[in-house]
């Protein structure tokens, strides 16, 4: 069986829309579209790569396939992510995608989202999930999620859609690496690990 592993780029306050571009997403009236752009460097780009040139599949939901089909069947091939991103199959998660899918190896996922995730990881070994904050928040639901990449940069936005969302299901999470960049931002690498645990901090520190 295969894993899902979702990627997210998100503030200290967990938001994580439109990081790439003034235009990317302005539901709700928000207004620090590509607020990522000044923070990224070479480094940090070449990570982001490595963690991501394990997938065999990338899973979207509408709003975040829509951005991505309008830009990388036509981004300069000297980006790494180029090849990668145009030749992996391509899973879209959307009830209201009327439209026919335009980008190459695009399918959209039928069913039950549950059964259907469960297709994908036991076809493909690495299941990525970038973005795709609404879809994201059914995955977490349903106990989908095994890595979660969170990249967490220097900045409070204090608006926008987050990554845990209301209602976002009360998680453990072990931390499997991170690293810090020379811009101060976090890439921290989690594996789910059940519920959290509680306790009583006094009777903890009690001889």
């Amino acid at each position: 069986m295969g894993k899902l592993i979702v990627t997210e780029f998100m503030s200290v306050d967990g938001v994580a829309q439109a990081p790439g571009a003034p235009d990317e997403d302005d539901e709700g009236g928000f207004a620090y579209g590509g607020w990522q752009a000044p923070l990224i460097d070479r480094d940090e780009e070449h990570f982001i790569f490595e963690q991501a040139k394990s997938m065999d599949a990338l899973l979207l939901g509408r709003r975040t396939y829509e951005i991505f089909a309008a830009y990388w069947p036509t981004a300069p091939v000297e980006f790494d992510f180029t090849a990668l991103m145009n030749r992996v199959p391509k899973y879209v998660a959307s009830r209201t995608l009327l439209e026919p899918l335009i980008w190459d190896s695009a399918n959209l996922l039928e069913g039950d989202l549950a059964e259907a995730v469960a297709g994908l990881k036991a076809a493909h070994e690495h299941v990525h999930v970038i973005g795709s904050l609404d879809l994201l928040q059914s995955l977490l639901r349903l106990g989908l999620v095994d890595q979660l990449n969170l990249w967490v940069y220097p900045l409070v936005l204090g608006e926008g859609k987050r990554v845990f969302a209301g209602g976002a299901v009360p998680s453990a999470l072990r931390l499997t690496d991170s690293r810090i960049f020379a811009n101060g931002t976090l890439k921290l690498e989690y594996e789910l690990a059940g519920e959290p645990a509680t306790g009583d901090m006094e009777a903890e520190l009690k001889p």
